[in-house]
């Protein structure tokens, strides 16, 4: 694998990839990687031929108070797993040249009204930062195909959308959500959790999803109710509970009578982790 840390660097990198007829597929992430990530260079090596991950801890999209500052930098460690992957390529980011003015100067890349809901609503900015970082990483990489992993079901969302709506020349592909032993999807912030609440509390999300996935195969419609229900369930097991929606898969909007795809998204704070997933319905 080389590593590479500019901008000059990782596109000549791929430019020579190209040049021999190869495919590119492209994994951004910020690092402290874990076996969810190594599933979307897993798919990426399934439709392309060189995959190139990039490590960047993005500052955009981090609030005023949250862990930017304390969120893990494990580069050697990630390195070794990208290794044994068997990447070709990682782009080490710097944010002197990712925001030379500063990212408070930087234009920015806003997805109207998809980003304003669920996590949108509660972390304002955050897909604003997300897709400026996107957007600047697919004009330097000039990736085929970029894959995100579907744990992450509104940005994925958002990212499609912003790729369609600006004719964007690459194709974006899902990755199905990598989950522990215990039903918990795999996340970086997984880490802040402690043993006790990492394997006996975190997993009750992912059961409330599933909860509610069987009652609406089982007939139930009144959306509000399973709702509640997920709420009083999570809090009870220790989670301060942040959002629990079920929502139209194609539009993120709250799920009507007439829907038949749905997607039920769920997030909440345990301990010092914000944790976030989601489960399908196809009725």
């Amino acid at each position: 694998m080389k590593t590479v840390h500019t901008i000059a660097e990782i596109q000549a990198a791929v430019a020579a990839c190209k040049a021999e007829g190869k495919t590119v597929g492209f994994v951004p992430t910020m690092g402290n990687l874990h076996g969810g990530h190594l599933t979307l260079v897993e798919k990426a090596q399934e439709v392309c031929d060189i995959v190139v991950v990039s490590i960047y801890v993005n500052p955009l999209q981090f609030g005023p108070n949250e862990d930017y500052d304390s969120y893990p930098r494990t580069m050697e460690q990630d390195q070794q797993l990208l290794i044994e992957q068997g990447v070709d390529l990682l782009y080490t980011a710097q944010t002197t040249e990712i925001y030379p003015e500063g990212s408070e100067h930087h234009t920015h890349v806003s997805v109207e009204v998809l980003d304003g809901m669920h996590c949108g609503k509660s972390r304002p900015g955050f897909f604003t930062g997300i897709a400026t970082v996107v957007t600047k990483l697919f004009n330097i990489v000039r990736p085929d195909v970029a894959v995100f992993g579907e744990k992450d079901f509104q940005q994925l969302a958002i990212i499609r959308k912003m790729a369609k709506d600006m004719c964007m020349p690459v194709s974006i592909v899902g990755a199905p959500i990598a989950r522990e032993n215990t039903g918990l999807a795999m996340s970086s912030r997984n880490g802040y959790l402690t043993r006790e609440e990492r394997e006996e509390i975190a997993p009750t999300l992912y059961r409330c999803l599933q909860s509610a996935r069987e009652a609406i195969l089982a007939g139930e419609r009144d959306y509000d109710l399973l709702r509640r229900d997920a709420f009083a369930k999570m809090a009870q097991a220790g989670f301060k509970p942040d959002y629990f929606n079920i929502s139209s898969t194609n539009t993120l909007l709250p799920a009507g009578p007439e829907d038949q795809q749905l997607v039920i998204l769920a997030a909440g704070y345990l301990g010092k982790a914000r944790l976030i997933d989601n489960i399908t319905v196809e009725l």
